[in-house]
């Protein structure tokens, strides 16, 4: 049955607001309609730092009906130059909204960046998001500032380099160099930015260790060069020597292992074991069978978040429980309580015959609604189904939600495709209200056509759940036709979409993806020629019935040239038919598809089956009224040329 859509007057206006903010973009002009036009002007002077247009502006929307946004907009143009009396009173007249938070984070980035600690400490604590990671390190670099002894809480921030910005790199430096962090910790930095390719931050270590540039750049780029001669007597010598190792690794494990193995007697102990976790982390994002191997011989090295993590994932590709248990045994406690290792630290038990222990952690995640607690769930001897209903959102509940200021600005933005605009409003109203209020709040959505924020808002509740509202299943009829006609699961084409684009029609992804099913320009032509679609327009992309069409058939195409598995052609569908092929000539034996997207080297493509295939096991236990099986539906992964029934795999492993 096809599921009925309705425009409120709000959403007409919405959808007229997007309407004219696509032609102007469209078109480049600036035609200012009406006020909504000038704030979306102003709006971009201001992220053009252009104050001057960004005053011309803002003084035709004196009587613009969300002030707020028409002064932070005048004050981010000019951020630079803002002294704090303006940031100050500018945060006074909004104080306890989303935008006042938003300009408190501007503003203390600004007195970070100046070390004007005392004003610092007295903002720091009434920001309410506290999603900076910059300011965390902020934050701790005024505590050390103070002579206190924050060793411990910088270490804990300084374990992602993409994350770092200014902010953490000051804290780095300043701790350095006031002896509360020491050389090894540094150069263990130097390691983990030549793991993550952060080249310009390698630089700035490099001054922190006397090390010329020359010498960064030669490792990072032309790491085969500094193998030639090997390491000297030198510590940072040493060090740059081990970080190139990690870059060699990227492109040739073997070389890498052999030249360590030439100089050996030239490192520490400890740095030889540093050495070989640089090259089986490489190894491992390759699927190399010699990674188990290369993490052996890495025993005692200092590894990093990421390393802890493909270290046990090395051992879970050969099913080695013994080694994925002493993996994760070995984790930080913050990495080691993920449901994901809770999940596989009690397989590892279970294979060992510790049942007890096994059952104690899968029944800890089981209630969770996600991949691992859904394997937790049928570990525990239960099938997937889908929680019962609680009492419907009733008209005075809806009513509430309706008249909140906050709700209706962020409507009012997205109306506008000013999502982050719209997103922010939403998630600050969010965050002071109930398990119930977010059920009305995502019935609200629903009733506007914002199935993301329906989503992600009823995602968010715990005690009283309704998945309806969480897995929802518009253009049913479209949805229903083009699966029946390939005879393709709709459950997992709406799983897909669900994580693709959340349902949102006019969603395009940063490398150019279009519409409900993300498809590729290059791909929608593609697949047009291929069904005959000879009259197909690239604009029509975006229409509702084309995009199903195209998407629908793209997933039927990887899924019949990959076996038939919905593992291996999710995986296809994010990062391309290619690389799964790759990655499945990699195996030595079958694997459980469990094992299989854990261990994809991508951690986008590997979050993405996930989720695609949790969702999919959530809706057809909806589509079908009757409990699933997230392990059959992953199914068994095998090299190809072996067929599932070849599988040599323990009997609750054959699905």
């Amino acid at each position: 049955m096809a599921v009925k859509f309705w425009l409120s007057a709000l959403s007409v206006t919405m959808l007229a607001g997007f309407h004219m903010s696509a032609v102007q973009a469209a078109t480049g002009k600036k035609t200012l309609v009406n006020d909504d036009d000038r704030l979306m002007a102003l709006r971009e002077a201001a992220f053009h730092d252009d104050s001057q247009s960004a005053d011309q502006y803002a003084a035709q929307l004196g009587n613009y009906d969300i002030p707020s946004y028409v002064d932070y907009y005048r004050l981010r143009a000019r951020m630079a130059k803002a002294s704090n009396t303006e940031f100050r009173e500018f945060i006074q007249k909004y104080e306890g909204s989303a935008i006042a938070d938003r300009a408190r984070n501007d503003w203390l980035l600004m007195l970070g960046r100046r070390g004007e600690w005392e004003l610092f400490d007295q903002q720091y604590p009434q920001f309410v998001v506290a999603d900076d990671n910059q300011l965390r390190c902020y934050a701790v670099l005024s505590r050390a500032a103070k002579a206190q002894k924050v060793a411990q809480d910088a270490k804990a921030l300084l374990n992602s380099p993409k994350d770092y910005g200014e902010g953490c790199y000051n804290m780095l430096n300043y701790m350095y160099q006031n002896q509360q962090l020491d050389a090894g910790f540094v150069y263990f930095q130097l390691r983990m930015a030549a793991e993550n390719g952060a080249l310009p931050l390698a630089l700035r270590l490099g001054k922190l260790l006397d090390i010329p540039e020359k010498k960064i750049s030669e490792a990072f780029e032309k790491p085969a060069a500094l193998m030639k001669k090997g390491p000297e007597q030198s510590k940072a010598s040493r060090e740059l020597f081990l970080a190139a190792l990690g870059r060699l690794a990227k492109s040739d494990p073997e070389e890498a292992a052999q030249a360590l193995s030439r100089y050996s007697a030239r490192l520490s102990e400890h740095e030889r074991a540093n050495g070989w976790a640089q090259i089986a982390l490489q190894s491992a994002y390759k699927l190399e069978p010699d990674a188990i191997g290369y993490w052996t011989r890495a025993d005692g090295a200092d590894l990093t978040i990421e390393a802890s993590q493909w270290r046990v994932r090395s051992a879970l590709r050969e099913t080695d429980w013994k080694l994925v248990r002493q993996g994760i045994l070995a984790m930080p406690a913050s990495l080691r309580n993920d449901p994901a290792w809770i999940y596989w630290l009690g397989r590892a038990y279970k294979a060992e015959g510790r049942n007890d222990e096994a059952a104690k952690l899968f029944s800890s995640i089981a209630d969770q609604h996600h991949f691992y607690g859904q394997l937790a769930t049928e570990e525990s001897g239960r099938k997937i189904g889908v929680p019962p209903a609680g009492r419907a959102i009733s008209a005075e509940e809806l009513a509430q939600m309706e008249k909140n200021p906050g709700l209706q600005r962020a409507l009012r933005f997205y109306g506008m495709n000013l999502r982050t605009e719209g997103t922010r409003e939403w998630n600050w109203e969010l965050r002071r209200m109930n398990e119930r209020q977010h059920l009305a709040a995502a019935e609200l959505a629903r009733q506007n056509q914002m199935l993301d924020r329906m989503v992600n808002t009823s995602d968010r509740t715990r005690g009283e759940t309704d998945f309806g509202q969480r897995f929802p299943t518009p253009f049913s009829d479209s949805m229903y036709r083009m699966t029946s006609s390939l005879g393709l699961d709709m459950a997992w084409v709406y799983g897909l979409i669900r994580q693709e684009s959340r349902f949102v029609m006019t969603a395009k992804s940063h490398v150019g993806a279009s519409g409900l099913m993300q498809i590729m320009p290059a791909t929608a032509r593609y697949v047009a020629k291929k069904i005959g679609l000879s009259d197909f327009l690239p604009h029509q992309v975006n229409d509702i019935d084309t995009n199903i069409q195209l998407g629908t058939n793209y997933l039927n195409m990887v899924l019949t040239d990959l076996g038939g598995s919905q593992a291996l052609a999710s995986a296809a569908y994010n990062a391309g038919p290619g690389r799964p092929r790759a990655w499945r000539a990699k195996l030595s034996k079958p694997v459980e598809g469990a094992i299989f997207a854990e261990t994809i080297p991508f951690h986008e493509t590997r979050g993405y089956v996930k989720n695609v295939l949790s969702n999919a096991t959530y809706y057809a236990a909806i589509l079908e009224k009757k409990p699933q099986s997230l392990k059959a539906r992953l199914g068994v992964v095998v090299p190809k040329g072996m067929s599932a029934s070849d599988a040599d795999l323990p009997d609750d492993r054959k699905l």
